[in-house]
């Protein structure tokens, strides 16, 4: 009988024009997982920012060796679904990781996630800012309620067994995110939420922890009105065709 594979996780980070959060965010991931003991890969996707992401992801490969950064970038805005499906094509590890590279997301929640995952031998592991002791940090009042109507609109079409449908702060197994990919059709925000839907209809296992999230120091939100709009449209889309 074969050994078991060892533990390897692969964390996907999405960017456009965070030249500023990159290091941080890529230091306190490398300091988490070292002192985790945790065998790690960080792929960066970036869509070709305009304000010199890609050179300080060079500098961070040649920092922290090309073993552990690999820059992986496309020639513009592919959208957030695609920037996965083009992540993934690189990872080596067991357990795939995404989050966002703006700091909203703490690396430190990670070890909790993998704790969480053997706990219960979960397919996926969301971050969940609404429950236990989650939460939102930094947020206008605005922002709240759109998150907040947002989950409670998602809850109640299409029932799916998440309290954070929303978030995009998890943990997947490398086969089951492959898999989710296939079925997945939506791009941006409303890809986020299709995950968990399609992952219920599979019958995959999902456990939750709360998380902080906290609202970006460096740079601007990409939320804007054309991606409520597009978010609406895609729940329409799923609770018509789920």
């Amino acid at each position: 009988m074969a050994a078991p594979r060892p533990e390897r996780l692969s964390v996907l980070l999405p960017t456009y024009n965070e030249r500023d959060n990159l290091p941080l965010v890529v230091w306190l991931l490398v300091r988490t997982f070292r002192d985790s003991g945790i065998d790690f890969e960080i792929i960066i996707i970036d869509d070709g920012s305009p304000d010199g992401t890609q050179e300080i992801a060079e500098q961070l490969e040649k920092i922290y060796g090309s073993d552990k950064i690999l820059l992986r970038p496309r020639p513009r805005k592919l959208g957030l679904g695609t920037a996965y499906i083009h992540g993934m094509k690189h990872a080596t590890g067991n357990f795939i990781v995404i989050m966002d590279a703006d700091l909203s997301h703490h690396p430190k929640f990670i070890p909790e996630f993998l704790r969480k995952q053997k706990e219960g031998n979960f397919d996926i592991v969301s971050g969940t800012r609404y429950k236990g002791n989650g939460g939102v940090y930094g947020w206008d009042l605005r922002r709240k309620l759109i998150s907040r109507g947002a989950n409670f609109l998602t809850q109640v079409l299409l029932r799916p067994g998440a309290s954070d449908l929303t978030g995009s702060f998890r943990l997947y197994r490398k086969e089951v995110l492959q898999k989710l990919m296939e079925k997945c059709v939506s791009k941006g925000y409303v890809f986020q939420m299709e995950m968990i839907v399609r992952a219920r209809q599979l019958g995959y296992t999902i456990g939750e922890v709360p998380i902080s999230f906290v609202d970006r120091v460096y740079g601007e939100s990409k939320l804007g009105g054309n991606e409520i709009v597009s978010f609406l449209k895609g729940l329409l889309t799923l609770f018509a065709t789920t």
